[in-house]
């Protein structure tokens, strides 16, 4: 999926959990992630900056691959 700046997305939680990222990671993946829509802010290489604005937390850089379109 190409993604740019603005674009709204959810994260695919097959793809993320069999990612290098997941080994590395607290396996607890908070529902926002699958649930809510995210807004891409910067797209650098494979990763995108996502945003999620209806929850108080940080940005994440996640794999374009991780994305799919929110509907």
């Amino acid at each position: 999926m190409a993604v740019k700046r603005g674009d709204l997305v959810r994260v695919n939680r097959e793809k993320l959990d069999s990612s290098v990222e997941a080994l590395a990671s607290d396996r607890r993946w908070p529902p926002y992630l699958f649930e809510g829509k995210g807004e891409i802010i910067e797209v650098q290489g494979d990763y995108a900056q996502v945003k999620f604005s209806r929850v108080p937390t940080p940005n994440v850089w996640l794999r374009v691959d991780q994305l799919e379109a929110a509907k």
